[in-house]
């Protein structure tokens, strides 16, 4: 499925919510937020790529990350991918490589 282009290279806020197209990288050393690489946000985490364990996975480290519920988080595609577009709800903190864009 082809990435949707957004206002800010990888993100797009609408009202109160953050739309984020993210380059997700299973079975890495570590979970972290990475830099974006053209239209998409790096994110990696430790997580099996199986049936969307991955995915789920990610999901529950970026909503410590944005300080909001994992139900906060909703996948808009590419649940079992690694071209994702998420709807995070409210978030209550925005990680360094949000910070740096207005």
């Amino acid at each position: 499925m082809a990435v949707h282009t957004l206002a800010h290279e990888y993100y797009e806020w609408g009202g109160d919510t953050l739309i984020l197209n993210v380059l997700g990288t299973p079975l890495s050393k570590r979970d972290a937020i990475g830099k974006p690489k053209g239209n998409q946000l790096k994110i990696s985490v430790k997580a099996q790529p199986e049936d969307g364990k991955a995915t789920d996975y990610m999901v529950r480290f970026l909503a410590g990350e944005f300080g909001v519920s994992t139900k906060a988080i909703e996948v808009v595609y590419g649940r079992t991918s690694i071209h994702k577009q998420l709807r995070i709800h409210a978030p209550q903190k925005l990680p360094s490589p949000l910070q740096k864009h207005p």
